[in-house]
């Protein structure tokens, strides 16, 4: 039958169905009372227009029963469209388990920062069916390829935001070198190292004094981690490159590689590890009238005066 004009509901599962988003799953920390309350109602709203909502088996028990479980390998290859509800760990852990598969990832925002999801839960609903009927906007993002030798064995892992080497029990400096295209750079001393995709530039390493890079520049920055040298800067390189780092002093310094936060491995005298473009992308849709710079000045609370503290207190309350 076809769908009414006059019945929402009706008008919004079509209108979702004509843009391929028949099946949509969601991820999010059910552990976290508010994540589960928002993944419930989105759940229960989705299923209400009609369509096939997916949840990670692992944690769903709290969730619609009409709801299907599902596995996060199958994900990519069943889903037409991933809402993630929680922070910026849950959209880079969605990102990496969705790179390379083209299906598009929408983010409600249920942490603290969160400069990648960017969509308030008071006005979930209302955004969420904007972009069931097309009103949104694409937005693409590039990946970093990870690939640790040690010890004659090969680790691998994708990083959407930063590859980061870093010290680790113990109060020691770490030393080490630095090489762009097998072109050597420096020989550092500090606490580590952190390399950057555009979209990690606000994360680890802005903390670190890094840039912000616009998300649609294809760049890196590599940022040490508190320097021994105060000349120690960051650099902006292309994100076609490949950096190399390694160890050049022991000084019982263990240091250990992570990846979006992930453990990959230690990184020892004789071992290389290498940072370089991904070739696979992921793909995120924005709210109508996304603005990274007012996501900027609503997360890093900038400017002055009345009118932008009434701007950035409207901001806080969506």
């Amino acid at each position: 039958m076809p769908a009414n004009s006059s019945d929402p509901a009706s008008a919004t599962a079509s209108s979702a169905a004509e843009r391929g988003f028949k099946t949509v799953a969601l991820l999010g920390p059910t552990a976290d009372p508010k994540v589960a309350t928002t993944l419930n109602a989105l759940a229960q709203h989705l299923l209400g227009r009609g369509l096939t909502v997916l949840l990670d088996g692992n944690g769903s028990g709290s969730l619609p029963a009409k709801a299907e479980a599902t596995t996060e390998l199958d994900i990519a290859a069943r889903s037409d469209l991933v809402i993630t509800v929680g922070g910026d760990g849950t959209m880079l852990r969605a990102a990496r388990l969705l790179a390379g598969s083209g299906v598009p990832i929408v983010g409600i925002n249920r942490g603290r920062l969160g400069f990648l999801a960017d969509i308030g839960p008071k006005e979930m609903i209302r955004r969420i069916d904007e972009v069931l009927a097309g009103q949104f906007q694409r937005g693409s993002r590039s990946l970093l390829q990870v690939t640790l030798i040690s010890g004659g064995v090969t680790h691998q892992s994708l990083a959407v935001n930063d590859c980061v080497l870093q010290k680790w029990e113990t109060g020691r400096m770490l030393d080490y070198e630095t090489w762009v295209d097998g072109q050597y750079v420096n020989t550092h001393g500090g606490d580590g190292v952190i390399v950057a995709s555009a979209t990690g530039s606000t994360a680890y390493a802005l903390s670190c004094g890094g840039p912000i890079i616009h998300p649609s520049l294809d760049a890196m920055v590599i940022t040490p981690i508190c320097p021994h040298t105060l000349s120690d800067r960051p650099i902006v390189i292309s994100a076609n490159s490949t950096v190399e780092i390694r160890r050049v002093q022991d000084r019982a310094t263990k240091a250990q590689v992570t990846c979006d936060g992930d453990m990959l491995g230690d990184l020892n005298l004789g071992d290389r590890l290498l940072i370089g473009p991904a070739h696979v992308r992921v793909n995120l849709l924005h709210p109508k009238g996304h603005d990274y710079y007012r996501i900027l000045r609503s997360k890093l609370h900038w400017g002055r005066g009345a009118l932008e503290r009434r701007a950035r207190d409207d901001e806080d309350e969506e």
